[in-house]
């Protein structure tokens, strides 16, 4: 139970960001699951937190070049972060068997 409702908390990448994680960390019997949900929050927040420096040089970009390639980055950032999640929810189920 404690690996399903870790690996959820960095699964619900999927379903519920944000949501999910919050509950599971709020309501979590355990420091486990707990310290899992805050994890897998942090990553489902993280790139909305790079997004803002990134919002910023995209709006005073001088070239649309420029401003194309902060668009990239950002979602190098989400996909990146998208990625980390799927991982750590597979590395969290694996840990016990």
């Amino acid at each position: 139970m404690r690996q399903l409702l870790s690996a959820l908390s960095y699964f619900s990448i999927f379903f519920a960001p944000f949501l999910f994680p919050i509950i599971v960390w709020i309501v979590a019997p355990d420091r486990y699951i707990e310290g899992h949900a805050k994890r897998a929050l942090f990553s489902h927040i993280f790139p909305f937190i790079a997004a803002i420096p990134l919002i910023y040089f995209f709006v005073t970009a001088q070239s649309v070049a420029s401003a194309f390639g902060f668009v990239i980055l950002f979602f190098i950032i989400y996909g990146l972060s998208f990625v980390y999640n799927v991982f750590k929810g597979i590395q969290v189920l694996r840990e016990y068997a």
